[in-house]
């Protein structure tokens, strides 16, 4: 069975940084795209930033140039380095997959999320 599972989030002041990992797991034959995103109270999930397999990044508006998206395809890993952290981006951050699995079909695999929180 294919999980996403994320670790990283925490409590940190205005202008901190915040590291956060996922890692997938189970028997999966390819990773495409993987991302992050976020949902803040009373908001809808809303795209953080994605890596394609190759690479090549995305960033929202937001948090271009505040945030760094990697990933490990060895260790089927991303990462979201996130600096100069604001009060606005408090939310629970989802890890996102898009995979294809040994038994089934390609599909959006999510984390079960991790709280961030700026405050001072």
């Amino acid at each position: 069975q294919v999980q996403l599972v994320e670790s990283g989030g925490g409590l940190v002041q205005p202008g901190g940084s915040l590291r956060l990992s996922c890692a997938a797991s189970g028997s999966i034959v390819r990773i495409n795209d993987m991302g992050w995103y976020r949902q803040a109270p009373g908001k809808q999930r809303e795209l953080v930033a994605t890596v394609a397999s190759g690479g090549s990044t995305n960033y929202a508006g937001s948090v271009k140039g505040r945030f760094t998206i990697s990933r490990d395809n060895a260790k089927k890993m991303v990462y979201l380095q996130m600096d100069s952290l604001k009060p606005e981006d408090t939310a629970v951050y989802y890890c996102n997959a898009d995979l294809i699995p040994v038994i089934g079909r390609r599909a959006d695999y999510w984390g079960q999320g991790t709280q961030v929180t700026i405050s001072s």
